[in-house]
């Protein structure tokens, strides 16, 4: 994690989870618990709320950031999903970052 975006993450942890195709969705706890935790309790029949649940939920890892390094730590699963073998390219998209792997 470059040093200038550290701050926003050491203090909270981080939730690593599958986006919508096969990249990562990675959020801080505090966005994850205020903004995607909410959105995930709807209508319980609803097919919507069911899928973005599972989307979600499937695979989600909460991780904290090293402290001397500013790193990581992203499960063996989690890569396997978004086919990330080395490399990464991780872009803001708002409140989150999608991770995929560099080509």
């Amino acid at each position: 994690m470059p040093a200038e975006l550290r701050r926003e993450f050491e203090d909270q942890g981080v939730v690593i989870t599958r986006g919508f195709k096969n990249y990562l969705h990675l959020y801080t706890k505090k966005v994850w618990d205020e903004q995607v935790e909410s959105r995930l309790q709807g209508d319980i029949l609803s097919e919507e709320t069911a899928d973005l649940n599972v989307q979600f939920r499937m695979g989600k890892s909460v991780q904290t950031m090293d402290a001397k390094q500013g790193r990581i730590a992203i499960e063996q699963h989690l890569l396997d999903y978004a086919g990330i073998e080395k490399e990464i390219i991780a872009v803001r998209a708002g409140q989150y970052w999608r991770i995929m792997p560099k080509t």
